[in-house]
């Protein structure tokens, strides 16, 4: 009786690298005219790659005008009811601390919670936030809804991995320009720029601290935002770097023009696709035994990274060879 070949989610299982896979863009708006554009891009998009390539998240925090936080959330609500059944929508809504925050939740996640994919939480400095968010958001939301929070201080950054451990964390993002400003002066403003983000020690340290803290939980680490949207060629540059020099594998966009560079540095090239492709076909027809390919061993350990590889090229809409595309 021949077996039954096992689907590689069936077996590549053990390690929490990977344990959460997102697209790999995420795409903020605030603006409502903008934030109806995003959400028609996203349907449109997702339509040419067949899978949706990018998430949107509506933004509350910044979006608000100073007095109007409650119009914007009902708009937000609005907008996310509104959403394409298969759009992924997320929220970022005021700090903990804020006064619009309960409001917030009350409103977005207690009227759209069943739409919403996630729900953004800036200026986390600690476990006691996300415990507070979690609260908040159960009391309008029972079911609840995963949590990514943004880490913005340098104390935050101290405790990064206490905060990428709780459950309810989905992902950890970074915000560089209040990192910047919560240095008092002694980080100058070229530390938020294209340059400076990748080269001063205090920001660097402080992408490694959170990618290496979301990695240990199996957490996906978000990329913060390059300013400079003008520049394609820099914003490609900078996500070729964030994924492949600081371990992310997921980055923000603030402007249309940033989704597509950021979808072509996270995406494995063919080479890599198939690769994995090859090596992953041999260890099914092994059934997952040690195989050895091109005068190389692999065994289960570099199988979830090969596994990996596919699973972030399908996130990004890359050809895979008709032999693994089935496995999706």
């Amino acid at each position: 009786m021949t077996a039954v070949a096992r689907h590689p989610r069936q077996v590549l299982l053990g390690a929490q690298a990977g344990a959460v896979v997102l697209p790999v863009c995420d795409h903020y708006s605030g603006v409502e005219a903008r934030m109806r554009k995003s959400l028609q891009l996203q349907a449109e998009m997702t339509q040419e790659f067949g899978t949706c390539v990018f998430d949107v998240t509506l933004d509350c925090e910044d979006g608000a005008p100073v007095g109007g936080e409650a119009e914007h959330a009902q708009c937000v609500t609005e907008l996310a009811l509104a959403a394409a059944p298969d759009a992924r929508v997320g929220v970022r809504v005021h700090p903990v601390d804020h006064p619009a925050f309960e409001a917030d939740m009350a409103q977005i996640a207690g009227k759209a919670g069943h739409r919403l994919a996630y729900i953004m939480i800036p200026k986390v400095e600690s476990v006691e936030d996300v415990v507070h968010a979690e609260r908040a958001l159960r009391a309008s939301f029972a079911p609840g809804l995963p949590l990514q929070v943004l880490i913005e201080s340098p104390a935050a950054v101290h405790r990064a991995f206490d905060i990428a451990a709780h459950p309810g964390v989905q992902s950890l993002s970074f915000g560089l320009m209040d990192f910047v400003s919560a240095h008092a002066g002694a980080i100058p403003a070229e530390g938020m720029g294209i340059e400076g983000q990748f080269t001063h020690p205090l920001v660097l340290r402080a992408k490694l601290e959170i990618a290496s803290a979301a990695h240990a939980f199996g957490k996906v680490p978000s990329h913060c935002v390059v300013t400079e949207f003008s520049d394609v060629q820099a914003m490609r540059m900078a996500a070729r770097r964030a994924a492949r020099e600081f371990g992310y594998a997921r980055m923000w966009s603030i402007h249309p023009s940033q989704i597509r560079p950021i979808l072509e540095a996270f995406a494995p090239d063919d080479r890599q696709i198939d690769l994995a492709s090859a090596i992953l076909l041999a260890a099914q027809q092994a059934d997952w035994a040690p195989i050895s390919h091109q005068g190389a061993l692999h065994d289960r350990a570099s199988y979830r990274h090969f596994w990996q590889v596919l699973e972030r090229a399908h996130a990004t809409g890359r050809h895979l060879p008709g032999d693994v595309a089935h496995w999706f």
